[in-house]
């Protein structure tokens, strides 16, 4: 996927959103879910818990897709080519956990300013409505910092259980992306994901930029 159209630059300033972005074919993806197997059984400890935040800075498989030339001419075109990878998530939904993120915006907890960075959301397995995809609210951007409850919830994965109340969910749209697509979004959308109830993994990564 080379850099962004006007077109999809345009719905991306419309909907704080813009999904799904080829980024590596499905051959590549495999190779890329078969890196993390080999790291897991490796170093099973670089990509769990805590540590699955900047993940970049100690695994070589996620400094490379954090420095993927598409991806960041797909960010480019929506900041600027002066980019800076200000943080890294592995989200890893085992098969049938009951672990969600409730609704929420990127800026009210990740503290990069000012808010004109990108976070780039890699599918790195199949993701679908059945094992968790992200829900975003199109156009919630637009109004700027909501009020977030934290609510310590056990299940949310969120450190804080932070959460916006009253999400209008009928008027949210599914992110669904196939392993190897990459999806875009705005500090300020609000957005979430349920549960896996699926039998396989979902995986993603996000970049902040």
């Amino acid at each position: 996927m080379p850099k962004l159209t006007k077109e999809q630059i345009g719905l991306y300033n419309r909907d704080g959103f813009i999904a799904p972005l080829d980024i590596y074919s499905p051959g590549e993806a495999a190779v890329l879910q078969q890196e993390l197997k080999d790291l897991e059984a490796s170093h099973p400890e670089a990509v769990a818990g805590r540590n699955r935040n900047n993940v970049h800075f100690v695994t070589p498989l996620f400094d490379k897709i954090a420095h993927n030339p598409i991806i960041l001419d797909a960010v480019g075109s929506l900041i600027g080519r002066d980019i800076l990878v200000g943080g890294t998530t592995l989200f890893i939904k085992e098969p049938e956990q009951r672990g969600f993120i409730s609704w929420h915006q990127d800026a009210r907890y990740i503290g990069l300013e000012p808010e004109n960075w990108v976070t780039a959301w890699l599918a790195l397995s199949d993701v679908t409505t059945e094992n968790g995809c992200m829900h975003m609210w199109p156009g919630s951007h637009l109004e700027g910092a909501r009020e977030h409850l934290d609510t310590y919830d056990e299940e949310n994965l969120l450190t804080r259980g932070q959460t916006v109340q009253n999400v209008p969910e009928a008027e949210t749209t599914p992110i669904m992306l196939e392993a190897g697509q990459l999806s875009l979004h705005h500090p300020w959308v609000v957005h979430g994901s349920g549960h896996n109830s699926s039998k396989s993994r979902r995986v993603g990564f996000a970049i902040q930029s």
